[in-house]
């Protein structure tokens, strides 16, 4: 009978798979970060609600924008949610977008 020994190196991952390792690391610190500082583009902001500069059009910087630099505070009170959207860095308000929700259970 012949024993069929593996091989166990240090190296269990090949370049290949450590880069790719490596990617899915970055991508999910980016994430948690974008989610710890309430970035916009997380907050369930649309794409046409994202013109920083009120323009009229939605350029991709201002989509991009939405992930490091405009953070989105939601407030609830009663059944009215409202987002206040400013910049990170300086804090200056750039919008308000509230709605009224009306929840069967309460009309009760």
């Amino acid at each position: 009978m012949t024993v069929i020994r593996r091989r166990f190196s240090k190296a269990g991952f090949s370049p290949r798979r450590r880069a790719l390792l490596t990617l899915v690391v970055l991508a999910l610190l980016a994430v948690a970060w974008m989610g710890w500082i309430g970035a916009a583009g997380l907050s369930g902001i649309s794409t046409r609600d994202m013109d920083w500069d009120g323009d009229g059009q939605v350029s991709s910087q201002e989509v991009a924008q939405s992930y490091y630099a405009v953070v989105a505070d939601k407030t609830t009170e009663g059944n009215r949610t409202c987002t206040r959207l400013r910049w990170r860095g300086s804090g200056k308000e750039i919008r308000v977008q509230c709605r009224t929700e009306l929840h069967p259970d309460a009309a009760e």
